[in-house]
């Protein structure tokens, strides 16, 4: 038996492994709707044979894009260009999809990383980004600070957009409050140095996300899962860290989250990070001691063995790749094969010719 390609429920959904497609943005939309990119991106990952397919980062308003490029999910056309891509899923693919609903406050206004990432001037179609306080990114100008009316206001942008991705059908929901996105720049001391409820100690800093968890909760079917992707630490002295992040699952294991999604960094450059196979696990590993609810582990997972080797000492419930799928987009394939269970993974017929003669 493979603990990796064993069924996990998550309420009403059930994944027939523990492999998840995480969330790539591809900065191909078109003024926030899907484009044929995203049929040709996700199609191929909807027959890969993963227990989950999460679409990459979807913003719930324009100024909340990291590019100009990104998707939303923030009005009727923008919810029109998707409907034809779940449509599409449910009709050739055989994995449920998952949207990951995110705002990039201080990080907008960008442009694609092939481009370098700098900051799309005003006159250029850029906008002034906004963040849960005026401190610069880095060598970027500092943002708008949100007035707590706007940052209420955004809850409810969190919520509709979460009610139009249960008409759309989406399975799941992952909030994104990891990479220094908007809801991370909330948690981080290192972004947040406001003076009202939603700053100062760690419960007015975790504020703002567990409103937007509540207000999404709210809006999404009770039988679908709502998770939340965090980076368990900044990397910087002084900056969010994993103790926090423990008593932020409290929280959400408190009010029924359904799974925490473990990343890390992303506020600062001058993040100390010494990447390594499997490096963010320990963190999954110590969330998963402290919580009910299903833990996702992602970063540097590349080897069937070793994401096999995760679940089965218990480290985590879930294991999620991205640049191993954009290298490999028939991974979870090769794993089933590599850990001897191919018949976990159903191949579309029109492919069964490319399985060894052995497993046809």
């Amino acid at each position: 038996m493979s603990k990796l390609f064993t069924p996990i429920q998550l309420r009403g959904l059930t994944l027939s492994n523990r492999i998840i497609v995480a969330p790539m943005c591809q900065y191909s939309a078109d003024n926030g709707k899907a484009t044929d990119w995203h049929f040709m991106h996700l199609g191929q990952y909807s027959i890969s044979g993963a227990g989950l397919l999460i679409i990459e980062m979807t913003n719930v308003e324009p100024e909340g894009r990291i590019t100009p490029q990104c998707m939303g999910l923030w009005g009727d056309d923008t919810e029109a260009a998707i409907r034809p891509l779940i449509e599409f899923n449910q009709r050739y693919g055989n994995v449920p999809m998952c949207i990951q609903l995110a705002h990039a406050g201080r990080k907008a206004s960008t442009e694609p990383p092939w481009r370098g990432s700098d900051r799309v001037p005003l006159e250029q179609g850029g906008w002034l980004p906004r963040g849960a306080s005026a401190i610069a990114d880095d060598n970027y100008p500092p943002p708008h600070a949100l007035t707590t009316g706007e940052v209420q206001r955004l809850v409810e942008k969190f919520a509709d957009s979460a009610a139009r991705a249960a008409r759309l059908g989406f399975a799941a929901i992952e909030l994104h409050a990891a990479h220094g996105y908007l809801l991370h720049q909330f948690l981080s001391p290192l972004s947040n140095q406001r003076k009202d409820d939603y700053g100062g100690t760690l419960h007015n800093r975790m504020r703002f996300v567990l409103e937007v968890f509540d207000a999404v909760r709210a809006q999404w079917p009770q039988d679908r899962p709502l998770g939340v992707r965090v980076s368990a630490t900044d990397w910087v002295k002084g900056g969010w860290d994993l103790e926090s992040t423990v008593a932020l699952a409290r929280e959400l294991d408190r009010r029924s989250c359904d799974f925490i999604d473990v990343s890390s960094g992303g506020i600062v450059r001058r993040q100390s990070i010494v990447p390594s196979p499997g490096f963010q696990v320990p963190f999954a590993k110590a969330i998963k001691a402290e919580c009910k609810m299903a833990v996702m582990t992602v970063g540097l997972i590349t080897k069937p063995e070793q994401a096999e080797q995760i679940v089965a000492d218990g480290n985590a419930d879930m294991v999620a790749l991205a640049r191993g799928m954009l290298w490999d987009p028939r991974w979870p394939w090769h794993a089933a094969h590599a850990l001897g269970v191919a018949d976990s993974v159903r191949l579309p017929d029109q492919y069964l010719r490319c399985l060894p003669p052995a497993s046809r």
